[in-house]
């Protein structure tokens, strides 16, 4: 069995828009699905990072999930700043089982135990915006990841995270904070594109070593993690 992790998807078989407008995301989706072919196998497990689904509803994901369905492995789908058709855990669950999605699973409040390692995550927020919204948001993330972290069982602790907790500079000292509390020393993370990529943090700070997995960042080719 083995981990991997990729995120930003961005799949948009039901809906109107596509990420082929941009430079790089060309025949994106087959290039994706001819990398995961090559290296997952049905025994490992996959977790998406966040904006999985262009979809405005959960009912119009339908295509993009079936995409992934057919495609090897578990996979453990967290939420992302584009996952509008996201919604409570048991409505999602329901769907997945009517629609025969049964490699598909929730990353939310939860933790998953997988060969020995226990992963951990949250979508997480904004750290460099001052607005009370923002602040109640993301303290209501990191609350989320503790969760997450306490649902933990014994096991190397890796967390996954949509949005960066670190950047150039700064930084969420929530989150940090509570890694390092709960002595996680792998954090990957997605969101960032094309010119962002390369302001990406990268390796370790602070005791944690980070990792951007955005689908672009990674040439559309899921990243094996253990």
């Amino acid at each position: 069995m083995a981990i991997f992790a990729i995120g930003d998807l961005h799949l948009s078989f039901g809906a109107a828009k596509s990420m082929e407008v941009f430079p790089g995301w060309q025949n994106y989706t087959e290039r994706l699905a001819a990398n995961w072919n090559r290296l997952i196998s049905p025994q490992d497990t996959v977790v998406l990072a966040g904006d999985t689904s262009w979809a405005m509803r959960l009912e119009d994901t339908a295509a993009d999930f079936r995409f992934i369905q057919q495609l090897p492995g578990q996979k453990l789908l967290l939420k992302g700043s584009h996952d509008y058709w996201w919604t409570t855990t048991n409505k999602m669950n329901r769907y997945f089982e009517q629609q025969g999605f049964d490699s598909l699973h929730i990353f939310h409040n939860n933790s998953f135990l997988v060969d020995g390692y226990a992963l951990c995550g949250t979508r997480s927020w904004l750290f460099d915006v001052d607005e009370p919204q923002d602040e109640k948001v993301m303290k209501r993330e990191v609350g989320r990841l503790k969760m997450s972290l306490d649902a933990a069982p014994e096991g190397e602790k890796l967390v996954f995270l949509h949005y960066p907790p670190v950047y150039p500079g700064t930084s969420s000292p929530e989150v940090i904070r509570l890694m390092q509390q709960y002595g996680v020393r792998r954090c990957f993370y997605g969101h960032l594109h094309g010119q962002s990529i390369r302001y990406a943090v990268q390796g370790e700070a602070d005791g944690i070593r980070y990792k951007l997995i955005s689908a672009d960042s990674l040439g559309f080719c899921p990243y094996r993690i253990v």
